[in-house]
């Protein structure tokens, strides 16, 4: 479906030096942040204690953090999950500090914010168990609920973080492999180069604004190489094409022709996406609100190193319509049917 078409080739090859000058400096620059400063890991990364609490009435997720945020603990998290009513509070890891005393101070601070006191009681666990419960009462009314606590240890932690470096690079691989049987080395390579373009880039924003990397960030962060390497193959399939179609063409004129043949599928698809991705950003709250300023600058920057940096680097690494496309054999029987026949 095309709502508009270009009838005129647009020189994109003809900026292509500047504008990857200007790609250069902009990964320089994510690099040199990612090395300074480094990624604000979260405590899937880091390590820290979960406590799940559930209020009577719609949680005020505001005072909430203040209540916490006033014991001092670190840089805690408090979120929305499930429904309004239910709270996840992230605390990070505190050396010397046990895990129960830990637990007691934030609900403690939670349960004085809606003016209740904290008291004990026991409880039989699932498994049979009689274990201590932290209750906040009101009166006879119990405003907020402590239902779980969950101690993510350093070295789990530690085993997320390699795992997830491990699932980008197997990513990087299966996508160089893929493009170099479907294509041709050259644009294997340069789309390599291009979505790491935008793993750095978006890894460099989170580095200079100190934004939370966690592992909801890091799957936005995989579903970008996906979407990123779609928007090269099919600039590349088009280029492939046009190779085979327009034999007096050059190679910029040959990849300018399939960039702009493609510009009406790219700002629908790309533009819808964008479209749902801004509303996650405005209204899916704090706990989708990194994993969505993840795919904003992903998708603006995929789009970006399609054109002008996957496509130029391929240009300039050489390729060719002989890369592409097989040459018929002149010295072929003229009297066999089949004679130039290519499949």
């Amino acid at each position: 479906m095309e709502f508009f078409r270009i009838h005129r080739d647009i020189p994109f090859m003809r900026h292509a030096l500047v504008l990857n000058i200007i790609s250069a400096v902009t990964f320089l620059a994510a690099v040199f942040f990612l090395v300074t400063r480094g990624l604000h890991l979260s405590i899937e990364f880091t390590g820290g204690t979960v406590i799940e609490v559930a209020y009577q009435q719609p949680a005020d997720i505001n005072k909430v953090r203040e209540s916490v945020e006033a014991l001092k603990l670190g840089d805690v998290q408090v979120q929305n999950f499930g429904t309004s009513r239910d709270v996840l509070i992230r605390v990070p890891l505190r050396e010397g500090v046990k895990q129960s005393e830990l637990v007691g101070q934030v609900f403690g601070a939670v349960c004085t914010a809606e003016q209740g006191t904290v008291s004990t009681r026991q409880v039989i666990s699932p498994k049979g168990e009689e274990i201590s419960r932290p209750e906040c009462r009101v009166g006879d009314a119990e405003p907020v609920t402590f239902q779980r606590s969950e101690f993510v240890g350093p070295q789990v932690g530690k085993e997320l973080a390699q795992d997830g470096a491990m699932a980008l690079a197997f990513v990087v691989i299966g996508i160089m492999i893929y493009l170099a049987i479907r294509f041709e080395w050259k644009f294997a390579v340069s789309a390599i180069i291009a979505n790491l373009h935008d793993v750095i880039i978006i890894l460099g924003f989170f580095a200079f604004f100190q934004w939370e990397f966690s592992l909801t960030v890091l799957t936005a962060v995989l579903a970008v190489l996906g979407y990123s390497v779609n928007e090269s193959v099919v600039i590349f399939d088009r280029i492939r094409e046009a190779f085979r179609k327009y034999r007096k063409m050059t190679t910029p004129e040959v990849i300018d022709h399939a960039i702009t043949s493609t510009m009406s599928r790219t700002i629908i698809t790309h533009g819808s996406t964008q479209l749902m991705v801004v509303s996650m950003l405005l209204f899916g709250g704090q706990t989708l609100h990194y994993f969505a300023v993840a795919l904003t600058i992903g998708i603006l920057f995929g789009i970006y190193s399609s054109v002008f940096v996957a496509a130029a680097i391929a240009m300039w690494l050489g390729v060719k319509r002989e890369d592409l496309a097989k040459p018929v054999n002149k010295d072929l029987d003229p009297d066999d049917p089949n004679a130039g026949a290519v499949v």
